[in-house]
C-alpha cells in the first residue's frame, strides 16, 4: 500500500499535464453540475471517448475530476434558482435558496463550496487510507438492512420545513405513494398507472425534482405568492466560511462526511441518498429543527459534505469489487475497459499506482474546485442582475431542454409540467417540499428492500430486525423518531 501510494504521488506530482487534465476535468464537471437535466453522468460519458488518447492514469485521472466538480456544481443553480442542476444538490436548495432570497446567497455558496470540500477530503482520505474494509462494510448489507437505512431518512420527514407535523406527514406519505407508480419490481404488474404506458417505469426522478422545485417556484414568483426579487438582487460574492462558522458546524460536517462515505460505497445507493439521509439526521439531531428549510448553515452543510463524501465512498466497490457504486461510477467503467481495465479485488494488488493515482487525482480536485468554484458561481450569479421577467422563463426554457435531453420523452415534460403546478399547490398550502422529496427518494429504497428481506427470512420480521445493522438502525429511528415527536410537542405547548 505504501509503495502504490508513494510512486503514485511521484508520478502525479512530476507531470504537469496531469495538472492540466484535473483543472479541465474540475471545471467541466461543475459546469455540467450546475447545468439543469446535464449533471455529471453527462459530463462524464462525453469525456470518456476522448481518454483514449491519453494514458491510462490520465484518462482516469481527468474523468475523477468531473465527478467530484459535478457533485458541487449542482449547488449553484440550487442556490441562486431554486433550480438543482442535480439529482444530489436537491436537497441544498431547501436551505440553500431561502437563505439566498434573504440576499445571503454568497455566504449559502461559500457553504456549499467549503462543506463538499471538507466532505470530499474526507471521503478521498477514507477511500485512500480504507478501501478494503469499506468494501467489506458495502458487502456486509443486504436487503434488510438497505431497509432499516431507508427507514432512518424517512422517520425525519414530520421534522422537516413546517410548524405543522401533520403538514409534513402529509407531504412525506404523498412522496412515497408517488414513489409506488409504475411496474411492481418483484411481481412485474403494473401499479396506479391508469392505463398510461408511459407510468410503467414510474415517475422520473429528474423531471419531477426541476418541476418541483423550478418551475412551482416561477410559478409562485408570476402568481404573486413568493416574497421578494430574486435574491434582492445586487452584486453576489462567494465567500467562503470562516475558522469560526467552519467549527460551529463541526459536528454537522464529521457526521454528514462519515455518513456520506459510507452510503456510498453501498452499490446502488449513491450520493443523492446520503445528502437525503444526512439532512434528515441534521434534522432529526438539531436543537432547532424548525429552522430547517428556512435557511439555515446546518442545511446546506449537511447534504454538500454528504453527496461530496460519497463520490469517493463510491470509488471502493467500483475499483475494489467492479460494482459501481452510482450511476456516473457506472459510466466511468466505460473509461475503464476502454483501457483494458477490469475492475476488482486483483486491481488494488496487480495495478497498484493506478488506482493511487486516482485517489490522488481526486485529492487534489476537491483542492482545485475551491478555487475554480469561486469563479464560476460569480459568473453564475451576474445572471441576477437581470429582471426577473428575463430570469423567470430563461429558467423554464433550460429546465425544459434539460428534461427533454435526459431521454427525449416528452412525457417526462408532463411530469415536469405536473410536479410544477403540485409544488405550487402546496407552497400556496404552506405544505413543505422536503418530506415529499424525501419519500419520492427513499421510498423505493425501503419498499423493495423490505420485501425482499421478507421473502428471505420467511416473512418473519423478527428476523430481520435482529440482525446487528439492521435491527440497531431501526432502534436508532425508533428512539429518534419518538424524541422528534416529544420535542415538538413540548415546543407547542410552549407557544401555547
Amino acid at each position: 500500500m505504501i509503495e502504490g501510494f508513494v510512486s503514485a504521488s511521484e508520478y502525479m506530482l512530476s507531470n504537469p499535464f496531469n495538472f492540466i487534465l484535473l483543472i479541465l476535468g474540475v471545471i467541466w464537471g461543475i459546469l455540467f453540475g450546475a447545468t439543469p437535466g446535464l449533471t455529471g453522468v453527462v459530463g462524464v460519458a462525453l469525456l470518456i471517448p476522448f481518454t483514449f488518447v491519453f494514458e491510462p492514469i490520465e484518462g482516469l485521472v481527468m474523468l475523477g475530476a468531473v465527478y467530484v466538480g459535478s457533485t458541487f456544481g449542482g449547488s449553484i443553480s440550487a442556490i441562486l434558482f431554486n433550480t438543482p442542476g442535480s439529482p444530489e444538490a436537491s436537497c441544498t436548495s431547501l436551505d440553500g435558496y431561502p437563505m439566498a432570497k434573504k440576499g445571503q446567497a454568497g455566504m449559502a455558496l461559500g457553504l456549499a463550496l467549503g462543506s463538499s470540500a471538507i466532505g470530499g477530503i474526507f471521503g478521498t482520505i477514507a477511500l485512500i487510507l480504507l478501501a478494503p474494509p469499506l468494501a467489506d462494510f458495502a458487502l456486509a448489507f443486504g436487503p434488510s438492512e438497505y431497509f432499516a437505512l431507508a427507514i432512518l431518512g424517512i422517520t425525519a420527514i414530520a421534522s422537516i420545513g413546517s410548524k405543522s407535523i401533520w403538514k409534513a406527514l402529509i407531504a412525506g406519505f404523498l412522496g412515497l405513494g408517488l414513489a409506488t407508480v409504475g411496474i411492481d419490481p418483484l411481481t412485474g404488474f403494473g401499479r396506479f398507472t391508469f392505463g398510461n404506458d408511459s407510468l410503467l417505469t414510474g415517475i422520473s426522478f429528474i423531471p419531477a425534482l426541476i418541476g418541483l422545485f423550478a418551475l412551482s417556484e416561477v410559478l409562485a414568483r408570476v402568481g404573486g405568492t413568493s416574497d421578494g426579487d430574486l435574491l434582492g438582487g445586487g452584486v453576489v460574492s462567494t465567500k467562503l466560511p470562516r475558522l469560526r462558522e467552519v467549527w460551529a458546524l463541526r459536528i454537522t460536517l464529521l457526521r454528514s462526511s462519515v455518513i456520506g462515505t459510507l452510503i456510498g460505497t453501498l452499490p446502488g445507493v449513491g450520493a443523492t441518498t446520503a445528502a437525503f439521509i444526512s439532512y434528515s439526521e441534521a434534522v432529526r439531531w438539531s436543537k432547532k429543527p424548525e429552522a430547517f428549510g428556512t435557511g439555515t448553515p446546518e442545511g446546506i452543510a449537511a447534504p454538500e459534505a454528504a453527496n461530496n463524501a460519497a463520490v469517493g465512498g463510491a470509488m471502493v466497490p467500483l475499483l475494489a469489487l467492479g460494482i459501481p457504486g452510482s450511476a456516473t461510477t457506472a459510466v466511468m467503467i466505460g473509461g475503464l475497459t476502454i483501457h483494458g481495465i477490469v475492475p476488482g479485488p486483483l486491481l488494488l494488488v496487480q495495478n497498484k499506482e493506478l488506482v493511487y493515482s486516482v485517489f490522488i487525482g481526486m485529492l487534489l480536485a476537491n483542492v482545485l474546485m475551491i478555487v475554480a468554484g469561486i469563479h464560476i458561481a460569480k459568473y453564475f450569479a451576474k445572471i441576477l442582475r437581470l429582471p426577473y421577467a428575463y430570469v423567470g422563463p430563461s429558467i423554464v426554457v433550460l429546465c425544459t431542454t434539460g428534461v427533454f435531453a435526459l431521454r427525449s420523452n416528452y412525457f417526462d415534460l408532463a411530469v415536469m409540467a405536473a410536479f410544477g403546478a403540485l409544488g405550487f399547490l402546496l407552497l400556496k398550502l404552506d405544505y413543505p417540499l422536503a418530506p415529499l422529496i424525501i419519500g419520492l427518494v427513499l421510498g423505493p429504497i425501503a419498499e423493495v428492500n423490505l420485501r425482499r428481506a421478507m421473502i428471505l427470512n420467511n416473512f418473519d420480521m423478527i428476523e430481520i430486525i435482529s440482525r446487528p445493522i439492521a435491527g440497531g438502525l431501526l432502534l436508532l429511528s425508533a428512539l429518534s423518531l419518538i424524541y422528534g415527536f416529544y420535542y415538538q410537542y413540548r415546543t407547542y405547548r410552549k407557544t401555547c
